[in-house]
């Protein structure tokens, strides 16, 4: 008789990638957890995914920038998920944030204060226990900083680190962390926005790639190899010429 496979926690899994990646998780078998701001609207989803795939679906009310709620989060049942995805994050808008600094730090926060502070929580759970996963969907924004959108990538580069930190750390007490890097992703959060058709992948293809990492145990993960290439030149261009630059 096959053990059952473990439970997934899906931080930010209101978004696009989020229920991508709950949909992605119960087809392979795992029941899963959205946790979302208002759950509640989540039920015909969670529905939905138990229907089409016979795992076990619910929702659970979650605000990564509720720091003080965090520890009770986390701590919650009897062990941690045996998964943990942290889809959460916010682009904004990148003139915004250079004037108002209110906008700037809900955009840093929510890609980088918040989900470092939830997966660390997790991470000491699982550390314990001797097993876990812990996936991080951070950015290629996060190699190296643009004028384009500097404040978001800042936020994704500290996020890429503090997992690349949690790995090294947890890689000898059997808890696995994954660094998984969109480029271009056709989500809401990216709607208007005039994006090259072979450099953005869709959802579906992100929570894929989630899964296949958790699966392969993967430590950092390009969703379209072309980014890690791409990404490569821009890091190795010198200063003096990046500068001259409109990336």
């Amino acid at each position: 008789m096959n053990e059952p496979k473990p439970g997934v926690m899906i931080l930010g899994g209101r978004s696009d990638i989020g229920l991508a990646a709950a949909h992605a998780f119960a087809r392979a078998g795992h029941p899963v957890m959205l946790a979302a701001r208002e759950a509640q609207s989540l039920a015909a989803d969670c529905q939905d995914i138990s229907l089409r795939y016979g795992a076990g679906a619910q929702a659970v009310e979650f605000d990564v920038l509720a720091s003080s709620a965090l520890p009770e989060f986390a701590g919650a049942g009897e062990a941690p998920p045996g998964i943990v995805v942290c889809v959460v994050g916010l682009m904004g808008d990148q003139r915004e944030s250079e004037l108002d600094p209110a906008a700037a730090a809900r955009v840093m926060r929510s890609n980088f204060e918040g989900p470092a502070l939830i997966l660390g929580l997790y991470a000491e759970r699982m550390a314990a226990l001797g097993r876990g996963t812990i996936v991080g969907v951070s950015s290629v924004a996060g190699d190296r900083g643009r004028a384009s959108n500097y404040v978001y990538g800042a936020a994704k580069a500290g996020f890429t680190a503090f997992l690349s930190g949690l790995r090294n750390r947890l890689a000898r007490q059997g808890v696995q962390v994954i660094t998984v890097k969109p480029g271009f992703v056709a989500t809401r959060m990216t709607e208007g926005l005039d994006l090259p058709r072979a450099l953005t992948a869709a959802p579906e293809e992100v929570a894929e790639a989630i899964l296949h990492a958790v699966e392969r145990g993967r430590d950092v993960v390009y969703v379209r190899p072309v980014w890690r290439m791409i990404m490569a030149i821009i890091r190795i261009l010198p200063e003096r010429l990046f500068k001259k630059t409109s990336l």
